[in-house]
């Protein structure tokens, strides 16, 4: 069989003590599921791997396919880099209260620790509260004891930058960022595959039974990135530009299209890679393949395009990332 459609793949849904009750309605499906803060669109995260849930491929995982179609499916350059392992993680995150405060490690310590890739990261916000807020970057110099012992006396968030949040602002989080995302963002994360996680931070908050959450300060020590940079969110797109870069890094590479119902958008390959489209609001259609062949996206879906698919000619009224690797 070959590879002669997009991937639309089962979302795992994540309930969560912060988690609110966003991300259902966003997507477009019905559920008893309560608290869900995470929407896994996409993952070959060990235990957490991504099913088709479609098409001529239902029932197959993603590990399955690269393990059959390798470069037609992922491109010559990622298999080439990443071999038979995915190299990025899609999450839709709905935060009803603050996350806590983390940072992740960079490649080589993460392999040095955990024998797994870092994590570097990209949020890009889709819909906020009043008062939302995102945490990130360092406002002041610290060293890293003056780290520990704000983290043992309740102040490390006096040194921690803040921004208010609103519907398409993105924050770019390289391995070693120190960051939260506060309560009332709905936002697309875009990431290494990477579950490696250090907590900082919880606010002092208690479980049911008095405990605070573990933190993982000794290991985070290390990790932080303790420059100061002058700004940590990206500067703003405009709304009139149809095709926008996003981030561009050697991780990924992210674009937001907006079409206006007007013109059939050319999304093209910019790396040897496949191409994973998120709709954001919206509908549209993506004509793909030497066939011409036509898949409806809608908001809250995700989906993957083969990279022997080549190109992609959009068309509707929507918002749209599309991503590569």
């Amino acid at each position: 069989m070959e590879l002669k459609e997009p991937l639309h793949f089962s979302p795992y849904l994540k309930s969560v003590i912060w988690g609110g009750e966003a991300i259902a309605p966003f997507k477009g499906i019905v559920t008893d599921q309560k608290s869900i803060g995470e929407s896994w669109e996409i993952s070959a995260v060990p235990g957490k791997v991504s099913v088709v849930d479609r098409g001529s491929f239902k029932g197959k995982s993603l590990t399955e396919l690269i393990e059959e179609f390798g470069p037609a499916l992922v491109g010559g350059k990622v298999y080439e880099t990443y071999g038979k392992n995915f190299p990025l993680l899609i999450k839709i995150i709905d935060a009803k209260d603050n996350l806590s405060v983390q940072v992740h490690p960079d490649d080589e310590l993460a392999e040095k620790r955990h024998n797994c890739p870092g994590k570097t990261e990209m949020w890009h916000i889709i819909d906020t509260a009043p008062g939302a807020k995102i945490y990130v970057g360092l406002k002041q110099q610290i060293t890293p004891d003056e780290y520990e012992r704000r983290v043992a006396d309740n102040t490390i968030m006096d040194v921690i930058d803040s921004y208010d949040s609103a519907p398409g602002d993105t924050f770019f989080l390289p391995a070693g960022r120190i960051h939260a995302i506060g309560a009332g963002n709905l936002l697309a994360e875009i990431q290494e595959t990477s579950d490696i996680t250090y907590r900082i931070y919880d606010y002092d908050r208690r479980d049911a039974d008095g405990n605070p959450r573990q933190l993982h300060t000794e290991q985070a020590r290390d990790a932080i990135d303790y420059t100061v940079y002058p700004d940590y969110k990206n500067a703003p797109v405009s709304a009139d530009v149809a095709d926008v870069a996003l981030v561009n890094c050697r991780h990924f590479d992210v674009r937001r299209i907006l079409l206006d119902n007007t013109i059939d958008l050319p999304m093209n390959h910019t790396r040897d890679s496949f191409m994973i489209v998120i709709c954001l609001a919206g509908e549209a259609t993506l004509k793909y393949g030497t066939e011409g062949r036509t898949e409806t996206i809608r908001q809250g879906d995700t989906l993957l395009f083969p990279a022997s698919l080549g190109n992609i000619a959009a068309t509707g009224t929507a918002t749209l990332l599309q991503v590569e690797s």
